[in-house]
C-alpha cells in the first residue's frame, strides 16, 4: 500500500508538471490567444511556480522514499 501511495503522489506530481509546461508553451508560442490573462508575465510566473512547487515535493519524496526518479 504505501509503493501505491508513494506512486500515487509522483504521478500527481508529474501530471501537474506536464500541464504547467503545455501551459508556458501555450503563453510563449500564442500570448494573443490567451484573452483571460491580460499579464502573460504573470500567468508564465504562475506556472513555473506550480512546476518549483512539484519539483521540490518530486525532492522530498525522493530523499525519504527513493522514488521520485524518472
Amino acid at each position: 500500500m504505501k509503493n501505491r501511495i508513494i506512486e500515487a503522489l509522483v504521478l500527481d506530481a508529474r501530471g501537474k508538471i506536464a500541464k504547467a509546461k503545455v501551459n508556458v508553451d501555450v503563453y510563449l508560442h500564442n500570448p494573443v490567444g490567451i484573452g483571460e490573462h491580460p499579464d502573460v508575465l504573470g500567468a508564465v510566473q504562475e506556472q513555473l511556480d506550480i512546476i518549483a512547487h512539484e519539483e521540490e515535493r518530486l525532492e522530498v519524496i525522493e530523499k525519504h522514499w527513493g522514488h521520485a526518479k524518472t
